[in-house]
């Protein structure tokens, strides 16, 4: 089947399954949960290696002829992921490991709604994913970057975040026109811990919303909704209010959520 354009479709070369599969390491006794499956290359390898596999995938076509070749213990949803309650496939049956090569378009969306769904670990273990390359960097990147950022910061406060390899676009048919890279996010409790993980997005994106302001100014209306000051806030948080927003470390986003949580 040729892949669709608008839903964004890559479809791994076989030559480079067996080397993600290596990289996942499935055991016998795993339940794993796919994003995006396309013609199957990897839910057919994962397959014989795992004790259940339930694969999400929105083109009916492809759902319905991948759903005639798996055997009775994976099961293929035609749906869109975004929309579809996992809990409820999954079953209780937790927690689940996730696979997918993510179309680039949805990457960012995907990638927020997994770390919502992991709960702390308790839900989903691990998400060893195909994303563009740029995607892939600015989940590792790290404080004073351009690249440091919402994604880096709500990511990594939720999950320890590796790089596994990079594929050209040769990887893939149809070839895309950038590099790919594998990423691994392993989901564990907020750390730093935060009271409030919500107010800690929220805020994160408030303020690399005005990366360029300094952070008197960028914060001061986040701040003024919890009946407080950028200026007061930041105090007992300990941070410059001369700096910049996308100066600040983990430690420190985490140390002003707590500070704004307690208004």
């Amino acid at each position: 089947m040729k892949a669709r354009k608008r839903l964004g479709q890559h479809f791994l070369e076989s030559a480079w399954v067996a080397k993600l599969v290596e990289e996942i390491g499935p055991r016998p006794d795993e339940i794993f949960l796919e994003i995006g499956p396309g013609r199957g290359a990897l839910t057919l390898a994962l397959a014989p290696r795992v004790a259940r596999l339930i694969a999400v995938e929105v083109d009916r076509d492809l759902a319905r002829a991948l759903g005639r070749q798996v055997p009775n213990h994976v099961t293929i949803v035609e749906a869109d992921f975004l929309e579809t309650d996992v809990v409820a496939l999954l079953e209780g049956n937790a927690p689940a490991r996730v696979v997918g090569n993510l179309p680039y378009n949805l990457s960012t969306p995907i990638l927020f709604r997994l770390s919502a769904l992991a709960d702390e670990g308790r839900r989903l273990g691990d998400a060893t994913l195909m994303l563009q390359r740029e995607v892939a960097d600015r989940l590792g990147a790290t404080p004073g970057g351009k690249t440091w950022g919402v994604l880096s910061a709500c990511q990594q406060l939720r999950a320890d975040i590796q790089k596994r390899f990079v594929l050209p676009p040769g990887a893939f048919r149809p070839a895309p026109k950038v590099h790919s890279a594998v990423v691994t996010l392993r989901y564990r409790p907020p750390s730093p811990p935060v009271a409030d993980a919500a107010l800690f997005d929220m805020l994160v994106r408030a303020l690399f919303t005005k990366r360029r302001k300094v952070l008197d100014n960028a914060l001061e209306p986040f701040a003024a909704a919890r009946g407080t000051t950028a200026r007061a806030a930041l105090d007992q948080a300990g941070i410059d209010g001369r700096r910049r927003p996308e100066t600040l470390s983990l430690e420190e986003l985490a140390a002003l959520a707590e500070v704004l949580s307690r208004g």
